[in-house]
C-alpha cells in the first residue's frame, strides 16, 4: 500500500479485542520507532512496552487506554536531548512524536489497531515505573486489535480542513 493510502487508513481506535499483539508483530512496530529521524540522530526517547495486567493496571492510575492490552510508554530524555543553537529549543519531544507516528504507522499497516494517548498524569507514570530523574513520559501509544467501527479513509475529506486553509505559498 502507498504511502498516502496508509496514513488514511490509520484511525485513533478507542476499542480493543482481547487479543495480544503479537510478539514479531510489536517488534516490527518497535523497529518503526528505531529507524525513525531525530535531531543530530541522538534518538533521546526511551520506551517502556507494558503488556501484563499489573502493569497495564499501573498506566490505568494516570490515564485510560481504552482497555489495549499493549501499550508503549514514550518517555523522552532532556539530558541527552539536542539542543537547537538558534533557539535554544529542545527538540527532544519532536523525536518521540515522531517515533510514536512511525510506530502507528506500522501497526496501521499490520492490521493492529492504536491510539496516541497525551492525556494522562507523567508523575503517576513516573513513579509506578520507576523511571529515573532525566526520564518523563510524553505519550502512551495503546495499541491492540480494533472492535466496533473501522473509520473510512475517506473520512479526511470531511472531518479535515482543506488543503487551501492549511497550506500557504511564498508570494514575491
Amino acid at each position: 500500500m502507498g504511502f498516502l493510502e496508509l496514513a488514511k487508513k490509520r484511525f485513533s481506535s478507542r476499542r480493543f479485542t482481547e487479543q495480544v499483539v503479537k510478539r514479531n508483530k510489536l517488534e516490527r512496530i518497535l523497529e518503526a520507532a528505531h529507524v525513525a529521524p531525530s535531531a543530530h540522530n541522538y534518538q533521546a526517547y526511551e520506551l517502556i512496552v507494558v503488556q501484563t495486567k499489573e502493569g497495564l493496571d499501573k498506566i490505568g492510575k494516570a490515564g485510560f487506554i481504552y482497555g489495549a492490552k499493549t501499550a508503549i510508554i514514550v518517555c523522552e530524555d532532556k539530558s541527552k536531548a539536542w539542543i537547537n543553537p538558534y533557539n535554544g529549543r529542545q527538540l527532544v519531544s519532536h523525536d518521540a512524536t515522531i517515533a510514536t507516528d512511525h510506530m502507528m504507522l506500522e501497526a496501521t499497516e499490520l492490521g493492529i489497531g492504536s491510539v496516541w494517548v497525551c492525556c494522562f498524569d507523567p508523575a503517576i507514570i513516573k513513579s509506578e515505573f520507576n523511571l529515573s530523574e532525566n526520564l518523563e513520559a510524553i505519550n502512551i501509544l495503546a495499541l491492540g486489535h480494533s472492535s466496533g467501527n473501522i473509520l473510512s479513509s475517506e473520512r479526511h475529506d470531511r472531518v479535515r480542513k482543506s488543503l487551501d486553509e492549511l497550506v500557504r505559498y511564498e508570494s514575491i
